[in-house]
């Protein structure tokens, strides 16, 4: 058995192009005022906001500390509670006329909105985008403000970090009466070939004017280059009533297919008629592609198959909470990108609005995910990862009410774009015990269990397949084109209810051990690992198995929260590290996953004992081992085989494929001097890696990714910061507190180090390096020229120059 979906899709651009005259899409970001704490009528227009302090949305009040285990482990021992965010703004005299709509792309959480203190409305989730049309209650030419309270006082509400406050983008969109409905087109085709495809357009209509409005649709495909390759109009047809929906068709000849390697987007222009008068233009970049699950083949993506090389990733970036501009996630992606990923599962909930445009440009294939909980909490653990007595708050409370249209906005908002190959409805519902349970816990085997066997005052499981086949509804309702999963944890636990069978695709979390004999039972069953560990073992389920047709890895990158226990208070699962640094981990995956040649060495102790995975993580590439006799080097290489060297001389040549998980090592005496692997394939070398013994950190070395910078809130320059001996070699044991001066019309938004365990403040300009480094944020609020300057006490400082330009 196969399904076969066939997907004309689109990178949005958000809701439309500021360059058209008829719709206004503009960031409403800048100089919000900011008051930490509850406030009285906070959301009066006489409530006085003069010592409140200014800030610039995306904001995330929690990563502002300190750091407390007063808090909870779950979320990074932070503090959460109550803000209130109030901006006055104008209209434009050529705003005055129009629709004006406020669009949140994600509010945490419990946002309540009033403007010029009518109240709008209140939404809880806070990953949720939405919108309010306050047309009604502007004052066109004169003052109005707009006010935004967060309640996130039940601070242990989630098992992962979540920030605090409008911590993603603003916008205000002014449009004419008639205008395309906000997130109002959708596309699909009923046939993709790289001889031809054909697209329907569907275009819903908005209708403000209090009156009939003759509409029409005329949209136009552009390649690359600008060129019109397809185009097409309807017929005018009367809009009565709020919103009509208007269809029409595409082909295009010889398109070019998106795909991982080549992510070939064109632009969509979208123009809306009225009476003969054109009053609205919608402008996305789309991308052709079709795809098919095979229950027993695979994953096929343009009729070719692949594995999905994918890694799961939160939406936080350690200094920055979880309030990141888009550069920050640039890099990171174009990181994983190089590492041989080539999928991201957005766990546990819908992520920043340009998260997705950028894994469009880049390839990526996307698992857009809605809930990490449903109709009853989950454990939530305050004193430590399975530690003490968990705290049951998070998104149940509001389930019951609010899950449908979450779910809509999520595929609504994000359902033409190229990359999202699925949609997830949830992430280990159902965790056996936590909450749902079965009398077969009381048997067999499964690794993801709490508690001992069933528990008869838990919510059954027979619930996960009612309400699952509900949500399912709910997305074929809007998007009827892409499969709709859920990733399992408790799968020996779901195969006894209506939960595996409601889903298109099934995702299983930590459950290889069940692949073969489930393909057996469940023959039509689409089987992929939706979460998965790092060993070796796990990945090898899918590289042997046609029918597994997917990994991904428990973490893409280290985040915050999901503390083991405190002082520790963040997660270190990534390849990634929390300033976006590769670790060892992430040379290791590239041997697997990477064509490009690989090949890297880490060392450690020599171990006293086996291990099941040989390669830990607690490896690290450096070569200062003074007190230690012997040592064992690990080398990473998707080559035939390496030889590695000391000093020059040989220590022996060795395959991968016959050493264990593929990475081969060698037990050694340490001496002093140089390491070096170098990798063979057919004899003849192919690449090698050289890390050498260090003396003591003389100064600081400043790397910037970039020399130019834009102003604006989403760029944003990486600063690497070294301590480098007196041979400007990095020195990995330096742990000397560094401060960074930014000078010019230029600020610095963070510093990073990735120690798991530093309660240091998040906004200081001084930090401690961690082995060795650090990373700095800058951005530019205007053009002109930034000087950054890196001291310490004991070493020689450094000074680096951006040039930032205008926005």
């Amino acid at each position: 058995m196969r399904t076969v979906y066939y997907i004309f899709v689109a990178c949005t651009m958000l809701l439309g192009t500021a360059a058209q005259a008829q719709r206004e899409v503009a960031l409403f970001n800048s100089d919000w005022k900011f008051y930490k704490g509850d406030v009285a009528a906070g959301e009066k227009t006489s409530t006085a906001d003069q010592s409140w302090r200014t800030v610039e949305v995306p904001h995330d009040w929690s990563i502002e500390g300190p750091f407390s285990d007063e808090w909870a482990s779950g979320t990074g021992y932070l503090p959460a509670g109550i803000g209130w965010y109030r901006k006055t703004f104008q209209l434009q005299p050529n705003q005055q006329k129009k629709n004006i709509y406020l669009y949140f792309d994600g509010v945490y959480k419990n946002s309540e909105v009033w403007i010029n203190e009518h109240y709008l409305g209140k939404r809880p989730n806070g990953y949720a985008s939405f919108y309010y049309d306050v047309t009604k209650y502007l004052n066109a030419a004169g003052k109005n403000i707009v006010v935004v309270k967060v309640d996130h006082t039940d601070f242990a509400d989630s098992r992962w970090y979540t920030g605090s406050g409008i911590n993603r983008n603003v916008y205000l969109i002014a449009v004419e009466p008639v205008h395309i409905a906000v997130w109002g087109t959708f596309f699909t085709t009923p046939s993709v070939t790289t001889e031809q495809a054909q697209a329907d357009v569907q275009v819903t209509v908005q209708n403000n004017a209090g009156k009939a409005a003759n509409a029409r649709i005329a949209v136009a495909l552009l390649d690359a280059k600008g060129k019109v390759v397809a185009q097409a109009e309807n017929r005018a047809l009367a809009a009565n009533a709020a919103t009509t929906d208007l269809k029409l068709s595409l082909k295009v000849t010889k398109p070019e297919l998106w795909s991982i390697e080549k992510p070939a987007l064109y632009t969509l222009r979208t123009t809306l008629y009225a009476d003969d008068k054109p009053v609205d233009v919608v402008t996305e970049r789309v991308g052709f592609r079709h795809f098919r699950f095979d229950a027993s083949k695979g994953f096929f993506l343009n009729d070719v198959n692949i594995k999905l090389k994918g890694v799961c990733i939160h939406d936080d970036a350690g200094a920055l909470g979880s309030a990141v501009p888009k550069d920050v996630w640039a890099r990171r992606l174009k990181s994983l990108k190089a590492m041989g990923c080539n999928s991201i599962r957005m766990s546990h909930d819908p992520h920043q609005d340009y998260l997705y445009d950028l894994c469009d440009e880049l390839g990526f294939i996307v698992q857009d995910e809605a809930f990490d909980e449903w109709e009853v909490g989950k454990n939530k653990w305050i004193k430590g990862w399975n530690i003490g007595t968990p705290g049951k708050d998070g998104y149940h409370t509001y389930f019951a009410e609010w899950a449908d249209r979450d779910l809509r906005d999520m595929v609504l908002r994000s359902r033409n774009h190229a990359s999202i190959l699925m949609w997830s409805i949830g992430n280990e519902i159902d965790y056996p015990n936590d909450p749902y349970t079965h009398e077969v816990l009381n048997t067999g085997r499964n690794p993801q269990i709490y508690g001992k066997g069933y528990q008869a005052g838990n919510p059954p499981a027979s619930r996960l397949g009612e309400i699952a086949t509900h949500l399912v509804q709910v997305v074929k309702q809007y998007d009827p084109t892409r499969p709709v999963t859920a990733a399992l944890a408790g799968v020996v636990m779901s195969n006894y209810t209506a939960f595996p069978g409601a889903l298109d695709i099934v995702g299983y979390n930590y459950q290889e051990y069940r692949y073969a004999d489930d393909h057996r039972q469940y023959p039509d069953r689409v089987i992929y690992g939706s979460e998965n560990s790092r060993a070796y073992n796990a990945w090898a389920a899918v590289d042997s198995t046609d029918y597994i047709s997917a990994q991904y890895l428990w973490t893409g990158i280290d985040f915050m929260g999901e503390a083991h226990v405190w002082p520790e208070r963040s997660s270190g699962v990534g390849v990634l590290d929390l300033a976006g640094f590769e670790k060892p981990e992430y040379y290791y995956r590239k041997s697997l996953w990477s064509n490009d040649p690989v090949v890297y060495l880490a060392v450690r102790k020599k171990p006293t004992e086996p291990r099941r995975n040989i390669f830990g993580g607690d490896a690290q590439a450096h070569w200062n081992w003074s007190g230690i006799d012997s040592v064992q080097v690990l080398g990473f290489t998707n080559a035939e085989e390496a030889e590695l060297f000391i000093n020059g001389k040989s220590q022996g040549k060795k395959k991968r494929t016959q050493n264990e998980q593929q990475v081969i090592h060698w037990n050694v005496r340490y001496e002093a001097g140089e390491v070096s692997i170098r990798s063979y394939t057919g004899g003849k070398e192919i690449s090698r890696y050289t890390i050498a013994t260090t003396g003591e950190a003389k100064a600081l070395k400043v790397t910037a990714d970039r020399k130019d910078i834009p102003a604006g809130r989403g760029s944003v320059a990486h600063l690497a910061i070294n301590a480098v001996d007196a041979g400007g070699k990095a020195v990995f044991q330096a742990q000397q507190e560094v401060e960074v001066i930014v000078e010019g019309p230029g600020k610095l938004i963070g510093l990073e180090s990735s120690d798991l365990a530093s309660h240091e403040d998040y906004k200081a300009s001084k930090r401690k390096l961690y082995q060795g480094k650090m990373l700095a944020y800058v951005q530019a609020v205007k053009a002109g020229r930034i000087k950054v300057t890196v001291k310490a006490v004991g070493l020689a400082p450094h000074t680096c120059e951006l040039n930032a330009t205008a926005p």
